[in-house]
Formats: C-alpha cells, sequence, structure tokens
C-alpha cells in the first residue's frame, strides 16, 4: 500500500439494512433486520480476508442502507472488530450514517464513547410534506431534535444532507430549507438534486422527466441558488455536491474516492479500488453470506483500469472539486498535457466563465460545477 499519509486508505463498511426503503433510493438495501446479527459475524469474516493486503486506515465510514438501525452495543462490536483486525491511524475519521428516527439522545452519547467522531445525519428536507413525499421515517421536529442532540453528545463535525428540485419544489421552498440549515450551523453539508432512477419506486411513478420538476435549465437554477446561498453563509463548495466549514471539516474519506486513493469497501454491494483495479460485492445479502460461510470472498466483479481509463476518471472527478486540476501532476502521473491538447477549449470555456485557469491549474468556476459532468468529455 501507500505509505504517504495523503495516500493512506479509507475503509467502507455498507449496512445493508433499512426499516423501509424510500421511494428515491437505489442504493443496496433490505428490510430483513432480523438478519443484522448474521450480517456482523459475516463482515468479521470479510474483514478478516483482507487483513494482510490492506493494514492501515486514517478513515473509516459506516454507510448504508440505515446504520443507526444497530443497537448502540452493536456499533461498538463492530469497531471493535475494525480495530482488531486493521490498524487505525491517529486521529482517524470515523464517520456514521444516522437516521433521525432511530435516534435518542443517549444512543447519540454511546456512539460518541464507542468512537464515532463524525455523524451524517439524513435530514433530507425541513419541509414535513417533503419528507413525506419522499418516503422518509422521520419529520421535521425529528430532524431538530437529532441535530441538537448529536451537539449535546459531543460531535462537533456533524453533516447532514439535503435533496432539492423535487416534483413541485419552489426555489423559495428549497432556500427556507437552506437557511433552517444554516441556523442550525453544521460543519457539513451534502445537497444533492433529486435523480429519478426507472428502478426506484418514485422512478417508475413519476417516469425520468420529473412530473413537475421542470426543465434543465431549472435544475441549473436550484444548483447556483445552493452554491451561492451556503457560500454566502461561509460554506466552503469543495465539490459539486459538498460543502464545508472549513476545509477541517470536509468528508476526508469522500475525498478519497474523488484522487485516485485506495479503499476497501466492506458488505454487499461494497465497491473498493487499489493501484488500478476496482472491484465490488455481491448485491444480494444472501449471496454475501453464503460466500463467506465458505471464508470467501463475496466479489461479484473486477475490472483493471488502463492509463487511459485513470486519466479520463481523474478528469471527471477533478472537475467536479474545488481544487480542479493541477497541470503538472496531471502530466506527471498520466501522461497527458492537458493544455496542449486542450488549449482551444480550454480557453473557451474560460471565456465562458466555466473554468479558470491560472498558475497551472484548472479549476471548475460555480458555472462549471453546474455542468461538471460535461466539462470533463474533451
Amino acid at each position: 500500500m501507500t505509505t504517504g499519509r495523503a495516500h493512506i486508505p479509507g475503509l467502507y463498511i455498507h449496512f445493508p439494512f433499512c426499516r423501509s426503503k424510500c421511494g428515491y433510493c437505489d442504493f443496496y438495501s433490505v428490510t430483513e433486520t432480523s438478519l443484522i446479527s448474521s450480517f456482523l459475524e459475516a463482515l468479521s469474516m470479510e474483514a478478516a480476508l483482507y487483513r494482510e493486503e490492506f493494514t492501515a486506515f486514517d478513515t473509516v465510514y459506516l454507510g448504508g442502507g440505515t446504520p443507526s438501525l444497530m443497537a448502540p452495543d452493536q456499533v461498538e462490536a463492530l469497531l471493535e472488530m475494525v480495530l482488531d483486525t486493521f490498524t487505525i491511524l491517529a486521529n482517524a475519521e470515523i464517520t456514521m450514517e444516522l437516521n433521525p428516527a432511530d435516534l435518542t439522545r443517549e444512543d447519540l452519547r454511546v456512539l460518541r464513547r464507542a468512537g464515532i467522531n463524525r455523524v451524517n445525519i439524513g435530514v433530507q428536507s425541513f419541509h414535513d410534506r417533503e419528507l413525506q413525499f419522499l418516503g422518509r421515517r422521520h419529520d421535521r421536529r425529528q430532524a431538530m431534535k437529532a441535530l441538537e442532540w448529536a451537539g449535546y453528545a459531543g460531535f462537533d463535525n456533524i453533516g447532514l444532507d439535503l435533496i432539492y428540485n423535487l416534483p413541485h419544489q419552489s426555489l423559495e421552498d428549497w432556500r427556507a430549507s437552506l437557511m433552517q440549515a444554516i441556523a442550525l450551523r453544521p460543519a457539513h453539508l451534502s445537497c444533492y438534486e433529486l435523480e429519478l432512477k426507472a428502478d426506484t419506486p418514485l422512478g417508475r411513478k413519476l417516469g425520468q422527466r420529473g412530473h413537475g420538476r421542470g426543465s434543465e435549465d431549472l435544475a441549473r437554477e436550484f444548483f447556483i441558488k445552493t452554491s451561492g446561498v451556503l457560500e454566502d453563509a461561509g460554506y466552503i463548495h469543495y465539490e459539486v455536491s459538498n460543502f464545508a466549514a472549513g476545509m477541517d471539516k470536509a468528508s476526508q474519506h469522500n475525498r478519497k474516492y474523488w484522487d485516485h486513493t485506495p479503499y476497501l469497501g466492506l458488505g454487499p454491494a461494497a465497491h473498493s479500488f487499489e493501484g488500478a483495479s476496482r472491484w465490488w460485492n455481491r448485491s444480494s445479502l444472501q449471496s454475501y453470506l453464503a460466500d463467506l460461510s465458505r471464508r470467501e470472498r463475496p466479489v461479484e466483479g473486477r475490472e483493471d483500469l488502463g492509463p487511459q481509463e485513470l486519466a479520463m476518471e481523474a478528469l471527471f472527478l477533478g472537475l467536479r472539486t474545488r481544487d480542479g486540476i493541477d497541470l503538472d501532476r496531471y502530466a506527471r502521473l498520466y501522461g497527458r498535457d492537458l493544455m496542449r491538447e486542450n488549449r482551444r477549449q480550454l480557453e473557451e470555456w474560460s471565456r465562458l466563465g466555466l473554468v479558470e485557469i491560472a498558475s497551472r491549474r484548472i479549476r471548475p468556476t460555480r458555472s462549471g460545477m453546474a455542468v461538471a459532468d460535461a466539462l470533463a468529455v474533451m
């Protein structure tokens, strides 16, 4: 593994259980919560199968699914297993995703004592009618309480998720949710446009066009409004969907995904990356449990990326971030001089206000971030 602290791997654990499925969500999860104990036993076996390849981590992320369905003592046991199996470096960022409907003040205190030092709370909206539309189990009052109790429990690195461009949602509705979030002063906000995937209940119900969600121009207005309101409030827009009260509060784990730092994913449907290889686990809890009962890695597929593919990924991911692309580093890693190869295109984007080019670095502007996926096509 890479030894420099900047490139130490991250550990992701996918907890594949939800009390109920939200209509918009296409992440893998099941509602058979009676299998949580069996899953945690299998997870320990899977971790042991990687202990010789991945020895040390400086971030741990418990995602899902709904990890807050675990009892606090189960979270404690899971973290103890991780510490027994791998080396977790001092000052590691250890994040857990939480659903406001599952939390008590005492649960949060136990999680903090267990070693969780960052929480990401799935608020999604501060409007009850929007929460009902999304199929969330909590209401506005529970969301407010969860954030309050997290602070009382000693968490000073609290993130929250919000979703915008819902059917019939106005820009003013969205601004009201943002202002409510700002008033609570979380360390981090993730703001995502609602995606209506065809294989989700909402996707099937409303269709790909969104049933009242407006045009691409309106989606861009939502994005620009989000960035402007949060940056005016002092947040740093450091990635297309992510805002931090300071770069020390940016998600250190998620940043690994954007710069080809290795990461290990455990649990059903989890993805991993190391060197030029990416692999992913079975998207089936039953298959996952069966493989591990035989002490076999539950890997469903793998791809090895060539130099051209790695270069294209680095371009795509870099143009989604505030840091952008260091041209000299890019040339050193991928053997391509972007300015020489794409000068005319880059100069046109600069003229249109989509990128800034200075000090041998290309950075997307706010307008550029709004169309970041299109910028990567050079």
